[in-house]
């Protein structure tokens, strides 16, 4: 992504927070006609602190069988997951001069990752496991207690995948390369949505 300096985190555990806490990802390969393809969906990440590789982050996640992302993860396996996180519009009025014109301000982090491909039931029931206990954990005893037959089909009906992440980038644009509006930005943010709330506590915690 276009991705300025002023804008530019070096810091992982910021990238970290950003996916969990907006881990429903776009997941983007080419098709057969070398055209991109989306999938919108949510994501598990694991970092080398859980036991993973110490080359750093992994994404796990499924797709239904009958969608051919799954496909284009096989048969070309390197892929792009885009994390998008609070976002909400800046106003000129936030500088103390006439002269500007409006903007937008946003997180995000960009991942280039390389997938391997879930086939095997038990590896698809273990990547479920985490996914379940990540959003809806008290329906984790429920789905294992459910019928095996009826497990079984459902786990036909994926195919899960494992995302290596071979690098990130994350952009946390707030504006911090003009000082001179951050006092009134702040004002405006604080009185806002949700989003503009969420863009308020990362300027607390970039000490803008």
């Amino acid at each position: 992504m276009y991705l300025p300096p002023q804008f530019k985190s070096p810091d992982l555990a910021d990238a970290v927070e950003l996916m969990r806490r907006n881990s429903f990802a776009t997941l983007i390969s080419n098709d057969d006609e070398g055209l991109p393809y989306l999938t919108h969906l949510p994501l598990h990440l694991r970092t080398a602190e859980q036991g993973d590789a110490a080359s750093g982050m992994r994404l796990l996640g499924h797709v239904a069988k009958a969608n051919p992302h799954w496909r284009f993860l096989r048969d070309r396996d390197a892929a792009v997951v885009s994390f998008l996180g609070p976002h909400a519009y800046m106003s000129p009025r936030v500088y103390p001069d006439q002269m500007r014109v409006p903007t937008w301000n946003y997180l995000a982090v960009e991942c280039r990752v390389q997938a391997k491909v879930i086939e095997d039931d038990a590896a698809k029931d273990q990547l479920l496991s985490r996914l379940i206990d990540d959003y809806d954990p008290a329906y984790l005893a429920q789905w294992r207690s459910l019928d095996a037959e009826y497990r079984r089909k459902m786990l036909a009906g994926i195919v899960g995948f494992e995302l290596v992440v071979i690098d990130y980038q994350c952009k946390l644009k707030l504006n911090q390369h003009r000082p001179e509006s951050l006092a009134a930005l702040r004002a405006s943010y604080a009185g806002g949505t949700d989003d503009d709330r969420e863009l308020l506590k990362w300027m607390d915690r970039l000490k803008l």
